[in-house]
């Protein structure tokens, strides 16, 4: 079974088998796949108003499957390896762990917000962007720069206690946790707020060039494991069905055949601990 630990919890010997999976992802061309698939889908959700991996109820199911794709390439590398989750109702500040120089490296330097430490840092060679918003290529971050602080616990405690997954209209602004989770109100808030506070390529169409996206959302992930487990009389997720512009309980999410109701189950691929 896979077990998704807190970042704050890793060995040494655990955070760099992690960094030396995503970076042989990185050197394979497997990594920049993965970030074209993000840029790609953001975009047809912004530009279209269809929406899949954002802005809509399937947010969190499409990127569960989107992270479960990568937990098995990163397999394909070290099979002890998992996706952590970065808890940042706790780790909230700059000096937090995951931003050492032995994990995910720190923020950027003032003139051009490029990351200069850690695995990550284009003078290392081993980190340059190719799948691009703009012309950086560079690893960038600015944390803090944007918005000062992130989501508190009791943002997280008022979003898990709403008993509805989502309501009409199905779209970012709508009722309910997952809009809650992901944004509903404004873009400074919750999931939105922490790509915000990370600045960067965190802050556009091409987010996972950041590692710390796949520990952002895997803590997204398991908040929203936490609100199945608190409201099991409640439906799973909503839209059931016939429902224009954003995917049914039981409809594919592009790219995939994969449905909302396919990966429901988070424990069939691994668990949280």
């Amino acid at each position: 079974m896979t077990v998704r630990k807190n970042q704050a919890n890793l060995t040494a010997a655990e955070k760099k088998a992690f960094v030396n999976a995503v970076l042989e992802l990185k050197r394979r061309g497997v990594y920049d796949e993965f970030v074209a698939a993000h840029r790609l889908r953001f975009n047809v959700d912004m530009n279209t108003g269809i929406y899949v991996g954002h802005f809509g109820p399937s947010f969190l199911p499409w990127h569960r499957k989107y992270l479960i794709d990568f937990e098995r390439e990163l397999k394909k590398i070290d099979a002890s390896v998992s996706i952590p989750y970065w808890d940042w109702t706790a780790d909230n500040t700059a000096a937090s762990s995951l931003w050492a120089p032995d994990f995910l490296g720190g923020t950027g330097r003032p003139l051009d917000d490029q990351v200069m430490d850690g695995p990550f840092a284009y003078s290392g060679g081993k980190w340059t962007i190719t799948v691009q918003a703009d012309s950086r290529p560079f690893l960038a971050r600015n944390l803090g720069y944007r918005v000062p602080t992130l989501p508190t616990r009791a943002q997280v405690d008022a979003a898990l206690a709403m008993p509805t997954y989502d309501s009409a209209p199905f779209r970012d602004g709508s009722a309910g946790f997952r809009s809650e989770l992901e944004g509903s109100s404004g873009y400074m808030s919750m999931h939105n707020r922490v790509h915000t506070w990370v600045w960067g390529q965190m802050e556009s169409s091409v987010s996972p060039n950041d590692p710390v996206f796949w520990l952002h959302h895997a803590f997204v992930d398991k908040l929203w494991a936490e609100w199945h487990a608190l409201h099991p009389g409640s439906a799973e997720y909503l839209p059931a069905a016939a429902t224009p512009d954003v995917i049914d309980l039981n409809e594919p999410m592009p790219p995939w055949t994969a449905t909302p109701q396919s990966v429901l189950d988070h424990t069939q691929f691994y668990i949280y601990v």
